[in-house]
C-alpha cells in the first residue's frame, strides 16, 4: 500500500479512535458557558484533550510496545499494576458510558427499546470487530472517519456562518483551568496509552516489519488525528459560545442530556429536521469506534501477559463487552459521576508517564520515572479524595499545596522532583 495513503488511514483511524461522546459533548456546553472566554477554555481543554494525547500517541511510536512499556521503568510491578488499573477503569467507565449515551441520544427517542437491547446489540457488534481487529484501521479510517467528520463540518461550518455571534457573559473565574479539568473527561490521556497500542499491533498485522518506518508513519498520522481534533474541538465550542445562546435550553445546563439537548438543538438549527438524524448517526459511530478501540486495546494486552494467547484475547474481549452490556445499562450522567474521582486518581500519573516517555532517555531515567511518578501520586491523593470525603476536611491541606484549590496540587512538585532529580544526577 501506498506509504501517504497508509499515512492517512491510520491518521484517520487514530482521530476515530479518539472521538467519543465525551468529545462531542463537551465542547458545546464549555463554550456556552465561558461564552466571551472561550478561547481562554480552548487553550485549556487543549492542553488536556489533544496535546497530551497526541505526546501519548509520539510516546507510543518511540517505544512501540504495549502500555506496559510506559511505566517499566518505574519498576516491572507498578507497571503491571498500573497497566491492569487503567484497563479495568476502561471497560467499566468511558467504553460503557458509549453505549449509554448512544441508547439516550440515538437509539431511545427514535425506538423507545429498553437500555438492556441497546446495550447488547452494540455491545455485540463491538465484539464482531475486535476478533476481526486485522480489518480495523482499514474499516475506521477509510469508511467511519470520513464520515464523522464530514456531519461535523457541515454542522460547525453553517453553525457559525449564521451565528448572530450573541455570547452569554463567561460563568469561569479560571477559563484555562476550566478547561483544562474539562479536558480530563475525554479520557483522551487515557486513550493515547491504550488504542496507541492497538495501532502499533494493527500494523504489526499489515506486514509493517521496520522500527523506523512504523515510527515515522505512528508520528504523521498522529499529527493528522492531532489536527483533526484541535479543529473539531475549536470549532465545536466556539459553536457553543456563538451559537448556543440562540438556542433555548431548559434547566441549569449541568446535566449531560441537557448537553445533549445543546448540541440536538444546534444541529437542528443548523441543517434542519435531518440534524437530529445526523446527529444520532454521528454519535453512534463516534461512540462505537472509541469501543472497539477500548476493547481491542484491552484484549491485546491480556494476550501479552498470557505469552501471546489468543485464548486471552477472545475470554478478555468477551468479559469486556459483558461488562459493557452490565455497565451501560446505566444512565451516561451516573458514569460521569463516578468516572471523577477515578480521573482524579489516574490521570495525573497518566499524564507524567506520557511526558517522561516522549522526554529523551538522558532527561527521563529510571530514577527519575520513579521520583517523579511518586510524587504526582502522592500530591494527587488531595484531588481524589475531596470527590469521596467532605471538602472541609481537606482544606488545610489544600492550603498547603500550590495550585490544588484548581485540582492540580501534583503539578509543581512534579515539575520541580523532576528538575531537582536531573541536576542531582548530573553533579
Amino acid at each position: 500500500m501506498n506509504n501517504t495513503k497508509e499515512i492517512f488511514i491510520t491518521g484517520f483511524a487514530l482521530f476515530s479512535l479518539f472521538f467519543g461522546v465525551g468529545n462531542l459533548l463537551l465542547p458545546p456546553l464549555l463554550g456556552y458557558n465561558a461564552g466571551s472566554d472561550w478561547i481562554w477554555v480552548t487553550l485549556g481543554f487543549m492542553i488536556t484533550a489533544v496535546l497530551i494525547p497526541i505526546l501519548g500517541i509520539l510516546a507510543h511510536a518511540k517505544l512501540q510496545g504495549t502500555m506496559y512499556d510506559f511505566g517499566k521503568k518505574v519498576s516491572p510491578i507498578f507497571s503491571i499494576i498500573y497497566c491492569i488499573i487503567v484497563y479495568l477503569i476502561s471497560i467499566a467507565l468511558p467504553s460503557p458510558r458509549t453505549a449509554a449515551a448512544t441508547h439516550e441520544i440515538a437509539i431511545y427517542p427514535t425506538f423507545g427499546t429498553s437500555p438492556i437491547l441497546t446495550s447488547s446489540v452494540y455491545f455485540g457488534l463491538v465484539l464482531i470487530f475486535v476478533l476481526n481487529r486485522s480489518k480495523i484501521l482499514n474499516f475506521i479510517g477509510k469508511f467511519l472517519t470520513p464520515l464523522i467528520v464530514l456531519i461535523l463540518f457541515l454542522v460547525i461550518g453553517i453553525g457559525l456562518f449564521s451565528s448572530k455571534m450573541i455570547m452569554n457573559p463567561s460563568q469561569f473565574t479560571t477559563p484555562i483551568i476550566d478547561g483544562l479539568l474539562e479536558g480530563y473527561q475525554t479520557f483522551d490521556a487515557i486513550g493515547a496509552v491504550v488504542v496507541g497500542a492497538v495501532v502499533i499491533i494493527s500494523l504489526n498485522l499489515k506486514g509493517f516489519t521496520s522500527f523506523d518506518a512504523k515510527k515515522e508513519l505512528i508520528k504523521k498520522a498522529g499529527l493528522i488525528a492531532g489536527c483533526g481534533l484541535f479543529i473539531i474541538y475549536a470549532g465545536l465550542i466556539a459553536l457553543g459560545a456563538f451559537y448556543g445562546s440562540e438556542i433555548f435550553v431548559d434547566g441549569t445546563l449541568s446535566s449531560d442530556m441537557q448537553r445533549a439537548t445543546l448540541l440536538r438543538g444546534i444541529s437542528i438549527s443548523t441543517l434542519g429536521n435531518i440534524g437530529n438524524t445526523f446527529l444520532s448517526v454521528l454519535i453512534a459511530l463516534a461512540c462505537f469506534t472509541t469501543a472497539v478501540g477500548i476493547v481491542t486495546g484491552t484484549a491485546d494486552y491480556f494476550k501479552g501477559l498470557f505469552k501471546q494467547s489468543q485464548t486471552a484475547y477472545i475470554i478478555t474481549a468477551v468479559l469486556s463487552c459483558v461488562v459493557g452490556i452490565a455497565v451501560g445499562q446505566l444512565d451516561f450522567h451516573a458514569i460521569v459521576v463516578i468516572a471523577l474521582p477515578v480521573l482524579m486518581f489516574i490521570y495525573p500519573i497518566t499524564i507524567v508517564l506520557i511526558i517522561l516517555n516522549v522526554l529523551p532517555e538522558k532527561y527521563a531515567t529510571k530514577t527519575v520515572f520513579r521520583a517523579v511518578v511518586l510524587i504526582t501520586f502522592l500530591f494527587s491523593i488531595p484531588d481524589f479524595l475531596k470527590y469521596i470525603m467532605p471538602k472541609e476536611k481537606l482544606v488545610y491541606i489544600q492550603s498547603l499545596i500550590p495550585f490544588s484549590q484548581f485540582s492540580l496540587g501534583w503539578v509543581l512538585p512534579a515539575i520541580l522532583i523532576f528538575g531537582l532529580v536531573n541536576v542531582l544526577l548530573r553533579k
